[in-house]
């Protein structure tokens, strides 16, 4: 497939994630103000889309609970400065074994494993433009954790959300994910025009180098619309990656922490440093408008 270059790129932010990151850099967001906030000011830097999660206050730790989910979003709705949201429905599917010699019982205490319509309770609440759809199971980094999203799960998370009249971002880790999404298309559980993010560089999806990354892009049919990121090292290089390919810019503290060697950043920094990247290969920035044109999304 030869490359074939997106002149018209929306830019999103992820905000803050659901990884341990709060004690390698004091700019991740915890609270709903502070997620709030960060998510404003890279929409102020030029993110069309913000991309949350939502954190404990008390502890930084991943969460769930619908009233934190629903004051970042009405704060962020309340600003002054217009953005597409985009909740993240990929916790409760976290399933930790025992260990390699007793896997069972599970670690109740790391487990996470809840029902569909728990899993996007936030999502019929708050009802966002968007929210993610992690489209596949994954041994997720290190020791006995596991991502875990069945196909009929997956059928039954994304048959919801396509009612409640939000638009699935379909996250990809491999091409298998990929494989399912065609799938959920063809049965007509996620409608056109169908968003694609590509994971890369998480261990152990697709890694992030460009042979495998052309293969994820090879693997999007044509007529959908994709970003991309990596986490990491190589986090600021893929803005240039992705356009080149054809795609959309993903960025944030959920993927990556520093603007530069050695340099921590803000989510509004990492944004900016992406917008002079496309910029300056000849692209356009696109706003939220033109994005909800793009994917026909519902404002609220």
């Amino acid at each position: 497939m030869p490359l074939q270059m997106n002149r018209d790129v929306f830019i999103t932010c992820a905000v803050t994630g659901a990884g341990d990151t709060t004690g390698r850099s004091a700019h991740v967001p915890i609270t709903p103000r502070e997620i709030a906030d960060s998510a404003i000011d890279a929409a102020k830097a030029g993110a069309a889309v913000v991309h949350c999660h939502v954190r404990d206050p008390e502890t930084g730790a991943a969460s769930r609970r619908l009233e934190l989910y629903r004051e970042v979003t009405d704060r962020i709705r309340s600003a002054e400065v217009d953005v597409v949201l985009n909740l993240t429905a990929g916790m409760g599917g976290d399933l930790v074994f025992g260990g390699v010699e007793a896997p069972f019982p599970l670690n109740e205490k790391a487990t996470d494993m809840a029902g569909a319509t728990e899993r996007v309770a936030h999502v019929a609440q708050c009802l966002p433009e968007i929210c993610t759809l992690d489209c596949g199971t994954m041994n997720f980094n290190l020791g006995d954790y596991v991502m875990t999203n069945t196909p009929s799960m997956l059928r039954e998370m994304a048959r919801q959300m396509t009612a409640l009249g939000v638009r699935p971002e379909i996250e990809a880790f491999d091409t298998g994910h990929l494989w399912f999404a065609k799938q959920l298309a063809e049965e007509g559980l996620i409608e056109n025009p169908v968003l694609i993010q590509l994971c890369m560089g998480i261990p152990w999806g697709a890694p992030d180098d460009l042979n495998t990354f052309m293969a994820m892009v090879n693997n999007v049919p044509a007529g959908w619309t994709f970003s991309a990121f990596s986490i990491g090292r190589n986090a600021m290089a893929y803005p240039a990656a992705a356009v080149l390919a054809g795609g959309n810019v993903r960025v944030g503290l959920e993927d990556n922490l520093y603007v530069g060697k050695g340099q921590l950043a803000t989510n509004a920094q990492l944004v900016e440093k992406a917008a002079n990247v496309v910029t300056n290969m000849g692209a356009r920035i696109i706003g939220p408008a033109e994005v909800r044109e793009k994917l026909k999304l519902v404002k609220r």
